[in-house]
């Protein structure tokens, strides 16, 4: 099985969220199954001095440049990757979507167009005489790829289109459609017109022969439209393609018994450096000694993440002997809110703006209680790692966070199978009343620890998930 994976990110070379982490573990969990998997990715610097071995495969000319392409072949974390180099498109440091200033860069679309264009390519055999049976495209940079494969027509490699948030879209200008070298009657509703604009993560969703995201909850979930911005009649006829598959955990990375970046190490049978954990982040964080529960939060500032939520409860939180951490950037509102709202209660509340890897694993290493109150959650890898490192957490019953978290009922906790505490509705009301119930169970440290050794038991590592992401492509190439 020869599988083209075709994204942006990957960490630790490149990450802005949470896919750069999928990225690292998927393809590296089906090379183990057998799958001759290469990676194709924009030649940003941060690939081109993290990849080894680079040499040019191929020099394409590709109608929408008015220069040739090259792509090299090299290999990133030990996984096989072609880059593609398009003079100055793709050379750029900083963000790969945003300039300096937040601004998606104006050539977006050609940009990821190209993505696209280059992936189809390789089902002529036209790049390191190499020929996938399968090109999976993740999140709607890739979102042409499955397009330009059906405007190919003829025998092509199966394409599957992975959706990591259907909230980001990919939509630019009607006119960008002429730049896109694609037939023209690809520009309708049943194509990538959007009310009247391209939109990438539509083409993907149309042409692709099977669509899937990264949860199955979540695959229920966006084929209404509370959930499916725009997208659910599109998906509701396209139901029978679509699947949800649960994100994993890279296990050597996050694992509380070998990580460098935690100040002590433990595990589920001995939780003596846990607690060293959570007096070394109280310290980092000039938080003062407490008695009560440390919560802590990783996170894009943004109201998808329910984080306004939490500002509106966090009074509660304090006064019941609460203490909080927060690690994250985004809205600029929100950032201003949580810096004075870090101000208003020094000892009790600290907030990083920003994102440091590091810190990222003190959080989960030093926490007793994770908070992710998503309004919408595709999968959710924060509250993976919580569970790994034995912090509890508290989650809304959405997309991902319901498929891994099991709230602590009495008959959840009779049975032992409860790992942290869920609410359903996406108010500050219901939230509150959630961290009211983590309170009393912090007050019954039995039943506390029960918890945290059923949430350290969960596995949740990319095996289970690469089998499925298998037999997917054998749906579509059972020869190979």
């Amino acid at each position: 099985m020869r599988t083209l994976y075709v994204s942006t990110e990957v960490f630790p070379a490149l990450k802005t969220g949470g896919l750069a982490d999928v990225n690292a573990a998927l393809p590296s969990a089906l090379a183990a199954l057998g799958v001759d998997m290469r990676l194709l990715l924009p030649a940003f610097p941060a690939f081109s001095k993290a990849a080894t071995g680079l040499q040019p495969v191929a020099q394409l000319a590709a109608p929408m440049l008015a220069a040739p392409l090259r792509v090299l072949r090299g290999a990133l974390e030990g996984v096989p990757v072609y880059l593609i180099e398009a003079g100055g498109l793709f050379e750029r440091d900083g963000n790969p979507y945003v300039d300096a200033a937040g601004r998606d860069w104006p050539d977006n679309a050609l940009r990821f167009a190209l993505l696209g264009w280059v992936a189809a390519r390789f089902a002529d055999g036209a790049i390191d005489a190499w020929r996938p049976d399968i090109v999976h495209a993740h999140d709607w940079h890739a979102g042409l790829a499955p397009a330009y494969l059906a405007a190919r027509g003829g025998d092509r490699p199966g394409s599957v289109f992975t959706v990591h948030n259907l909230g980001f879209h990919g939509e630019f200008a009607a006119e960008t459609f002429s730049q896109l070298a694609l037939p023209p009657h690809f520009f309708a509703m049943h194509g990538l017109e959007f009310y009247g604009k391209v939109n990438f993560m539509k083409a993907g969703l149309h042409y692709a022969d099977r669509i899937t995201t990264v949860s199955p909850t979540y695959a229920r979930e966006i084929l209404q439209p509370e959930f499916g911005f725009g997208m659910d009649g599109l998906l509701r006829s396209r139901a029978a393609v679509l699947s949800g598959i649960l994100n994993g955990v890279d296990g050597a990375y996050w694992n509380p018994q070998t990580d460098p970046h935690i100040a002590a190490h433990f595990n589920g049978a001995d939780l003596a450096g846990k607690h060293a954990c959570n007096a070394a982040l109280r310290r980092e964080c000039g938080l003062t000694a407490s008695a009560g529960p440390l919560f802590g939060v990783v996170s894009r500032l943004t109201a998808q993440k329910g984080l306004d939520l939490l500002l509106d409860t966090l009074p509660g939180l304090v006064a019941a002997g609460g203490q909080l951490v927060v690690l994250g950037s985004g809205d600029a509102a929100l950032e201003q809110r949580w810096q004075a709202c870090a101000a208003s209660h020094p000892g009790a509340v600290s907030v990083r703006i920003g994102y440091d890897e590091a810190f990222a694993h003190r959080i989960m290493a030093g926490s007793d209680v994770v908070l992710v109150p998503s309004r919408f959650e595709p999968c959710g890898l924060t509250q993976l790692y919580a569970l790994a490192y034995g912090s509890l957490p508290l989650v809304r019953r959405v997309g991902g966070l319901a498929d891994t978290v099991t709230d602590a009922t009495a008959a959840a906790r009779a049975s032992a199978s409860a790992t942290g505490f869920v609410f359903d509705e996406a108010s500050a009301t219901a939230l509150g009343d959630a961290l009211k119930r983590v309170f009393m169970l912090w007050r019954e440290p039995k039943d506390w620890a029960r918890l945290i050794a059923a949430a350290m038991r969960e596995d949740f590592g990319w095996a289970a998930s690469a089998r499925r992401y298998l037999a997917l492509y054998r749906e579509l190439r059972p020869q190979a």
